[in-house]
């Protein structure tokens, strides 16, 4: 852009001289015209092309202070999600133990802790059997070996047993 804007400005510059040394030396009206009209015409693409520039350079900028604010945001949106990816490990590691804890109570098999995992993760039998590459009849008699051994009457049962007290209203902590 900033090549055109010289062309323009270059046709113009010499045009105005071509004119000025044409009417020292005589010239016709037509020829004065003529060089006149590729003066204006110069002048005119010159402020087109600049003002065009100006606003590209203007759009430029803006985007820049754009991109600044958003990487602010991003950097601190970063921060926030390391500082909630710890704190969330730290209560995570703690809500493991008391599971493991509650499974050694239940006096589960090593086995059974596993698939006892997998099912709170939300895995199907079929899903749970691929991960452990054992059959589908396994992971659902492992299961079943589960839930008797809890007392509880299902997968669902298993997930309440274990979020029911993570699920109450904040400031409301159920003592039993």
């Amino acid at each position: 852009m900033v090549g055109v804007l010289s062309a323009f400005l270059a046709t113009a510059l010499l045009a105005a001289i071509d004119l000025v040394s044409d009417l020292h030396e005589g010239t016709t009206v037509g020829h004065v015209l003529t060089e006149g009209a590729t003066l204006v015409v110069g002048l005119l693409g010159a402020a087109l092309v600049a003002r065009r520039l100006l606003r590209t350079i203007r759009r430029a900028d803006a985007a820049v202070a754009e991109a600044r604010e958003l990487a602010g945001q991003l950097e601190a949106t970063a921060a926030e999600a390391a500082a909630w990816r710890t704190q969330a490990r730290e209560l995570m590691a703690g809500l493991g133990e008391a599971i493991d804890e509650q499974f050694i109570r239940w006096r589960l098999s090593p086995a059974e802790k596993e698939v006892g995992l997998l099912l709170l993760k939300g895995l199907s039998h079929k899903e749970i059997a691929s991960v452990r590459t054992v059959t589908e009849n396994t992971a659902r008699q492992q299961a079943r070996a589960i839930y008797r051994k809890a007392g509880l009457s299902g997968r669902h049962d298993l997930a309440a047993f274990f979020l029911e007290d993570l699920m109450l209203p904040p400031g409301e902590v159920e003592t039993s």
